[in-house]
């Protein structure tokens, strides 16, 4: 293959990836990228340069293999990497498309050059009932397919449907009869969403009136303990949505998520007590509407919104119980853990413990790096203890990864392109890895599109 062939190819390849990574459909290439590169060239290159990129072809056909090629080769450096990884966790999560198909996705948690890197796994379709052993029988046909050992997963996390959780043949457990060092993790925004639904009727009538529509609310004659309840109810949402947003993205783990969450929990009491004390600085919405108002809170409205708060504060609880201190000398090695931590370890391990605590040098590069990462760096001088933190720690402690995913898919899967198999596509969208493009080209012969 010609010089100017080989580079019109990788051209073709590398305009195919920005097509993928963009989302857009696949006849791009051909109606306006094509044409506007030759337009551009033209222009400032002069006629004569325009010749040389009529060698490259973007025809539909064309981007789709350019696109199941690198996405082909994005897998094989995935799944080699998670196979020469120690241990891996998964994350699962289903939904449906445009179409009105079941899709379940999978994303991959693993260690690779000392640090936790998360890669899109997979996206395959499933049966319109999602039963746990349809699911499951993905998760197998993938992992055993591609020589991955189940031994080494340590955790998986769901958003806790019945199909994922179920006591006797849930998903949880068909992985756990083939992984038995796998721990299970419900999605923390989904507990938090579920703990959170709760509310006394008076405030939960005034959040339906609220949500059905502005213009009821505009034409409502709305009094005035209605508009301080919607004050608060617009104040308390606004904080736990900070929750929300604290609990995603990359490399959350589980104390990051209990810390968060053990704030929440404190803050709700606090704020209970302020209101009891008629304080409602925690409160921005509800204090300006009652000072613009210049009256004061309705005892039946103050009464409403500390139940609430309290009814919050439990629920929480109840989803989020309070930190095992046995696991604080993972989170710092080099604070005092209490006799209960240590008693979780083995008299090797305490020993371990106890000679990394006193390693100043380490102490400097654990305020460096991120928590895992940093066991990963030690690992070599203490495995066992690292081991036992990093199987601890991987574990994804929410499905926000697939939540983002599927956002992915809607814009890919559209009624114009339902019948397309978005999975390379959003292996290439969501991916880190790069492909490795030079050797794709050099593995093929220039075939032009006409």
């Amino acid at each position: 293959m010609g010089c100017e062939n080989t580079n019109a190819v990788e051209a073709s390849f590398r305009f195919s990836q920005l097509i993928a990574k963009a989302g857009k459909p696949h006849t791009i290439g051909e109606d306006l990228i094509l044409p506007a590169a030759k337009q551009i060239v033209q222009v400032m290159l002069g006629e004569k340069a325009v010749q040389p990129i009529n060698l490259v072809s973007l025809s539909d056909n064309t981007v789709k293999r350019r696109i199941d090629e690198m996405a082909d080769n994005v897998l094989e450096q995935l799944i080699q990497s998670v196979k020469e990884s120690r241990f891996y966790v998964l994350q699962l999560d289903e939904s449906t498309d445009v179409a009105s198909l079941a899709n379940l996705l999978a994303y991959v948690r693993y260690e690779n050059g000392g640090e936790i890197k998360e890669e899109f796994l997979f996206c395959k379709p499933l049966p319109t009932r999602s039963t746990a052993e349809a699911i499951f029988h993905t998760v197998n046909t993938f992992i055993v397919s591609n020589g991955i050992d189940w031994s080494k997963c340590v955790g998986l996390s769901t958003d806790g449907a019945r199909a994922m959780l179920g006591q006797h043949s849930g998903v949880v457990r068909r992985v756990k009869a083939v992984a038995p060092r796998a721990t299970s993790v419900h999605c923390s925004i989904h507990r938090e969403a579920l703990a959170t639904k709760k509310m006394p009727p008076d405030l939960k009538t005034v959040l339906d009136e609220a949500v059905k529509a502005v213009n009821f609310i505009k034409s409502r004659p709305l009094d005035f303990e209605w508009l301080a309840k919607l004050g608060y109810l617009a104040d308390i949402f606004s904080h736990l949505n900070g929750l929300n947003l604290g609990l995603q993205g990359i490399t959350v783990n589980i104390f990051n998520v209990q810390n968060k969450v053990e704030a929440t929990i404190r803050k709700l009491a606090l704020w209970a007590k302020r209101v009891e004390q008629s304080n409602y600085d925690s409160f921005e919405n509800m204090a300006d509407f009652l000072t613009t108002e210049q009256s004061p809170l309705p005892i039946t409205v103050s009464n409403a919104v500390r139940e609430h708060l309290q009814g919050l504060r439990t629920q929480l609880r109840a989803y989020f119980p309070i930190p095992d201190v046995q696991y604080n000398w993972i989170e710092n090695p080099f604070a005092s853990n209490s006799d209960e931590a240590l008693a979780a370890l083995s008299a090797k391990e305490q020993d371990s413990l106890l000679d990394l605590s006193c390693d100043t040098a380490l102490k400097l590069i654990f305020s460096q790096k991120h928590l895992t990462n940093f066991r990963l760096h030690v690992a070599s001088e203490y495995p066992d203890l690292a081991n036992r933190a990093v199987r601890f720690l991987m574990p994804f402690q929410t499905t926000y990864l697939c939540e983002t995913g599927f956002s992915a898919l809607v814009g890919l899967k559209t009624k114009y392109r339902n019948q397309l198999n978005v999975e390379p596509d959003l292996r290439l969208k969501l991916s880190s890895i790069v492909p490795d493009i030079k050797h794709l080209v050099a593995a093929m012969q220039h075939q032009p599109s006409h």
